[in-house]
């Protein structure tokens, strides 16, 4: 399938939709290798990329091409040897205020001896809010990812899929401007996770949030993005940028039953065993 078709298909007419707004984080020639001389690993050659405010982009490639080093990148936790990352046209150079992380393993991201709600507090500390501000965003938080009866549960009482909605409603609490998760879905059933990609959608729409996913799975990549970031070969590069669109509200059921759907998925994967 070429590049053509896909851009002339249903699926992707998502440009007029966001070009129009500001890029709210931008990568421009971005490149990370380890170690130096005989010993230097090149993990990273060379990605450029913008994401719009409000937008979902999925970054997804072949397993060990360097996705959640590239995550590190843009969280600050890794300096970059090459190129440069931004927020609203600042220049990240250490963990930026404006964005909040969800990993994959929510069991190690939350702390077992605090509640739902105090683990949600956690980020909180360090923005001097008042006390019925802060009061407001923890039930605001708990509310929206469905867990408003949860909040004095701790977390070994909560299911894995209750447990990652407390790692979403932490940084949900954080109002930040980008929020950027990392495999989020990857450890629960598969229902649990319908819903929560549902969730993301939700959270979208209600905070005009700009969200970034690495993830594995392509289905999940198509189904939450307005744009997909392919990213294969090593050292890394971007191997395609696709933009997706489909019918408002989406759907678990007739999203994902649409052509267009079908069209993107194996357009995505071929690029990917491509990349290899």
């Amino acid at each position: 399938m070429s590049k053509a078709s896909i851009e002339s298909s249903s699926f992707a007419n998502i440009q007029a939709r966001f070009t129009n707004r500001p890029v709210r984080l931008s990568v421009e020639g971005l490149a990370k290798s380890y170690g130096s001389g005989e010993s230097r690993v090149e993990v990273i050659e060379d990605l450029s990329f913008e994401v719009h405010a409000g937008e979902i982009a999925c970054i997804v490639g072949p397993s060990g091409v360097g996705k959640t080093t590239l995550l590190k990148c843009l969280a600050g936790l890794h300096p970059l040897t090459a190129g440069s990352a931004a927020i609203d046209g600042r220049t990240i150079q250490g963990p930026p205020a404006e964005m909040a992380l969800v990993f994959q393993d929510y069991s190690r991201s939350l702390m077992p001896w605090l509640t739902a709600r105090q683990n949600i507090r956690l980020p909180l500390r360090h923005l001097k809010l008042g006390t019925t501000e802060e009061a407001s965003r923890l039930d605001e938080a708990l509310e929206v990812v469905g867990l408003a009866h949860a909040g004095s549960k701790y977390p070994w009482q909560l299911s894995g899929g209750m447990q990652q909605r407390v790692a979403i409603a932490r940084a949900l609490a954080y109002r930040p401007e980008v929020l950027v998760m990392d495999e989020p879905f990857a450890s629960v059933d598969a229902q649990t996770r319908f819903e929560l990609e549902d969730l993301c959608l939700q959270i979208r729409q209600d905070y005009d949030m700009t969200i970034v996913v690495v993830t594995h799975d392509i289905d999940e990549a198509v189904y939450l993005s307005d744009q997909i970031v392919v990213i294969g070969q090593k050292p890394a590069i971007v191997t395609e940028i696709l933009p997706v669109s489909f019918p408002e509200p989406r759907s678990q059921f007739s999203t994902r039953a649409l052509p267009a759907f079908a069209e993107a998925r194996t357009h995505v994967l071929q690029l990917i065993q491509q990349a290899r």
